[in-house]
């Protein structure tokens, strides 16, 4: 099974890059979910989350963007998903999830989706 590793970037506009890498589910959605909960307590609700090296989510990792997407459109803010891999995107479609995310292919196209 891939490491689960998480990578933070402050970018421009109080954007902030999350970098996503191995298997998101049961097992390692906690660090995902205080990752974005530590971002919420700083102040910052514009997360671009890129999944291009996510193999895996389950809906246990599926619902930490669930549970997070409202709290940052209350605050003025957006999660945008990031070049989802083909197995991780099929999840998304499952949970009916395409229609609530953003979905952007590289860092400027996400930050558009917030102006």
């Amino acid at each position: 099974m891939a490491e689960f590793h998480i990578q933070t970037k402050k970018l421009n506009n109080n954007i902030v890059f999350i970098a996503v890498q191995g298997f998101l589910d049961a097992h390692t959605f906690e660090e995902m979910e205080k990752t974005i909960n530590d971002l919420f307590d700083g102040g910052t609700y514009r997360l671009v989350v890129d999944l291009s090296k996510l193999d895996y989510i389950s809906s246990a990792g599926a619902g930490v963007f669930i549970g997070a997407i409202g709290t940052a459109q209350e605050n003025d803010g957006n999660i945008v998903l990031m070049k989802p891999s083909p197995n991780v995107k099929e999840v998304f479609d499952l949970l009916g999830l395409s229609q609530i995310f953003p979905f952007a292919n590289d860092v400027d196209g996400a930050s558009k989706l917030f102006a």
